[in-house]
């Protein structure tokens, strides 16, 4: 049997189960600015703290939902491993989402944690994508900041 296909076998098992929460990470207005200067997305809601807690509901600035997204790989290498390593990576790749929504805004200053669900497994010659569902939760919030269906491509030695 394939390093693929031995570890296809073992992350299938895992479909549909929680792989639990990450640690904790504060978006402060420090992050929130350095992200809009590589963005060049400077719009008031992000960048003006006066201005957004005057004229939005927000209270004052938010993160860009794509900030939040872009800290997936961080938020997530903090997640409880399921099993040890698998035998044979390669690589990791990031293949794509087949689903993102922002439900929720991140206001500056608050931590945010993810909570991941294995999705989907799928053998693809000598790769397996897997799919997990990954929730952006805000510490005290009733509502998470995004949900997205993340495929991550592990590669293996032929």
């Amino acid at each position: 049997m394939s390093k693929a296909a031995s570890a296809y076998e073992t992350l299938k098992t895992q479909e549909g189960q929680e792989q639990g929460c990450g640690d904790w990470l504060e978006i402060d207005q420090e992050m929130i600015d350095a992200f809009a200067d590589c963005t060049f997305d400077h719009q008031f809601i992000h960048v003006d703290p006066a201005r957004a807690a005057a004229e939005t509901p927000f209270g004052g600035t938010i993160a860009h939902g794509l900030l939040t997204l872009s800290m997936l790989p961080h938020l997530t290498r903090t997640l409880p491993a399921a099993d040890g390593p698998l035998d044979g990576v390669v690589m990791g790749i990031n293949y794509g989402f087949d689903r993102v929504r922002f439900v929720h805004p991140v206001n500056s200053g608050r931590r945010v944690r993810a909570r991941a669900a294995v999705k989907s497994v799928e053998l693809k010659g000598s790769a397996v994508n897997q799919i997990r569902t990954i929730t952006v939760e805000i510490d005290g919030a009733d509502k998470p900041a995004l949900v997205a269906d993340w495929v991550t491509r592990i590669v293996f030695e032929s």
